[in-house]
């Protein structure tokens, strides 16, 4: 007698119970968004076909997934995409995963661009100083449509994934994309920003190798690294931000909680700067800083 095929309800609990003897963090929501991405399915649509039969063919491809889950490469590198502001972008081993804290950068940047006093025809001018796959730029160019937003980022192949998903959410008229290293692309330009947003690398470079294998062995370095105590960037786009700020723009950067005081001690040694305060995240924890810069 021919053997039973495997259906969907039965291929989930086996390898959920595999993964989570490996350890595999989420090992039920690891299982399902595998086999649905290999199945080219939405997860919901496992739970209203489980008694389906899968191929061999399908098994097959669904083991290899799994396999690549246990060596630790990032969910999101493997299907190919990650979920921020309600939107699904491209990512890749060429960028950073986004995460969810990063959202607050953005709820924070709309709230000063729309203000009560806001004129409707008001046309910000943004920069997005490390764009990576573009999740900042693209979601404020969707919220703030009469935004005109300058992206940059030192890696050529972030910023062509970041294009492709401006091009995905159709905001491809409201973003530049430059390549280049914090200021340097920006020097021989005569422009001045409404408002400065960044997600710089901050991982203290002493903290690297016990970072989780995820993120130690398949995220980009250049995009974690914040060289001696991760200030580096932070330092650096504090300090020249306020030149590259129109009077009364904002800066908003994101950092790691324990970051925070100390990025607001280098806010008030730059002296062009007022309004500075360090802004929790939906954990609680201080994520951002942010300044406006003198008026005059």
């Amino acid at each position: 007698m021919r053997p039973k095929s495997l259906r969907i309800i039965d291929l989930l609990k086996i390898s959920a119970d595999y993964l989570n003897k490996k350890n595999i963090e989420s090992a039920q929501l690891t299982a399902e968004v595998l086999l649905a991405h290999q199945l080219k399915l939405d997860r919901i649509d496992l739970y209203l076909n489980f008694d389906q039969p899968l191929s061999e063919d399908e098994i097959s491809g669904y083991r290899t997934l799994i396999k690549r889950r246990l060596q630790h490469e990032p969910l999101q590198y493997i299907t190919g995409v990650q979920e921020f502001w309600s939107l699904n972008f491209k990512v890749g081993p060429q960028v950073l995963v986004p995460r969810p804290e990063t959202e607050l950068l953005v709820e924070l940047a709309i709230k000063r661009i729309n203000t009560p006093s806001t004129p409707p025809e008001y046309s910000p001018v943004i920069l997005d100083l490390g764009t990576g796959c573009g999740t900042i730029a693209v979601s404020l160019a969707k919220e703030l449509r009469t935004a005109q937003i300058l992206a940059t980022d030192i890696s050529d192949d972030a910023l062509e994934l970041a294009q492709l998903n401006a091009q995905e959410h159709g905001v491809s008229d409201q973003i530049e994309f430059i390549q280049g290293d914090l200021w340097n692309p920006l020097i021989k330009r005569v422009i001045k920003f409404d408002l400065i947003v960044s997600n710089p690398p901050y991982v203290a470079h002493e903290d690297y190798d016990n970072l989780p294998p995820e993120v130690r062995d398949y995220e980009p370095s250049q995009a974690l690294d914040g060289k001696g105590g991760g200030m580096s960037y932070i330092k650096e786009i504090i300090t020249h931000g306020q030149d590259f700020m129109k009077p009364g723009a904002w800066i908003l950067i994101e950092m790691a909680p324990d970051q925070t005081k100390a990025a607001l001690e280098l806010v008030e040694q730059a002296k062009g700067y007022v309004k500075s305060a360090r802004i929790k995240d939906y954990s609680h924890l201080y994520r951002v800083i942010v300044a406006q810069k003198i008026e005059s």
